[in-house]
């Protein structure tokens, strides 16, 4: 750490533990008050690790509120690779929409939605891969051991048939650079009641792929955000399309989430079985796209 550039002016390095990140995270304030968070991750992840900060950089020079990269590079002799990052001071809206109204909650998940819409839109490109191809590359082995070691639920069937027959919702679906895991405990309200979005790291397909994909980490413990977010994010009605893809998402995420738990994390096991089950009340036993909470 200390041949990275600005460490002689490094005045506080408090490690964060949170998180589940293989990168370790500090909390830098310099002598002159500065205030910024530091990433270090091991020396073969920099590729990886420069496209996500220059990933950041784009974004942020083209209005996307989000915490300004300052600085990337190599330290430790080049055994690690750092990026620093501008400090957001604020509230995760995770631990903030309890205290709201429900019409509060809602607003505030319009503008999340609005700026969900801002980085979908500034980085559509193209890709030679359907994003069907590169999505089933992935899903289809989970779904399959689901069928063969998975637990067994009353109403798997219902998801399972839906997402046999649906599989056409994914041909020929434009891509864009994601997020990558957006959810209310990536976004911040700062002291100026202002969103910031953080934690900009690869989390699957490499944060590109189909657009409404990124909804699958929605959080419907709060349920008029959930709405607001989907509402600001398409400025008036939502289109029926979007609405059979999410629930295709969100099916295919809490089955394919089962064998994963029973292997890994036994303990969470129960709150996965009970997120499927969840899944089915909220589609009607997959026969109604629009989940039963969403509220305009």
């Amino acid at each position: 750490m200390k041949d990275i550039p600005l460490y002689s002016s490094f005045k506080i390095i408090k490690p964060i533990d949170k998180g589940f990140s293989s990168d370790k995270k500090y909390f830098i304030e310099t002598i002159n008050g500065k205030k910024f968070l530091l990433r270090i991750a091991d020396s073969s992840e920099y590729t990886l690790k420069k496209v996500e900060f220059e990933t950041m950089k784009r974004l942020y020079e083209k209005g996307v509120p989000m915490p300004k990269p300052v600085d990337f590079g190599s330290c430790e002799n080049g055994r690690c690779v750092y990026a620093l990052i501008d400090w957001i001071e604020g509230i995760e809206v995770e631990d903030y929409l309890s205290t709201l109204t429900e019409k509060e909650q809602y607003l505030l998940g319009v503008e999340a939605g609005a700026i969900l819409k801002k980085i979908h839109e500034d980085s559509y490109k193209e890709n030679s891969t359907d994003w069907s191809e590169r999505y089933f590359s992935i899903i289809k082995p989970r779904i399959d051991a689901y069928k063969s070691e998975g637990e067994p639920f009353e109403g798997a069937n219902h998801i399972l048939d839906y997402l046999e027959a649906n599989k056409y919702l994914l041909d020929s679906r434009p891509q864009c650079q994601h997020h990558g895991d957006y959810h209310i405990g990536n976004i911040i309200l700062s002291k100026e009641s202002k969103l910031f979005i953080i934690d900009w790291q690869t989390i699957d397909f490499m944060n590109y792929g189909d657009p409404w994909y990124e909804f699958n980490r929605i959080n419907t413990e709060f349920t008029a955000f959930a709405s607001g977010q989907i509402s600001g994010y398409f400025e008036g009605e939502v289109p029926i399309e979007f609405w059979k893809l999410f629930a295709y998402y969100l099916a295919a995420n809490a089955i394919t989430s089962i064998v994963w738990a029973k292997y890994y994390s036994p303990e969470s096991l129960e709150e996965i079985l009970k997120k499927n089950r969840d899944v089915l009340v909220w589609f009607e036993n997959m026969k109604n796209p629009i989940p039963s909470w969403y509220k305009r």
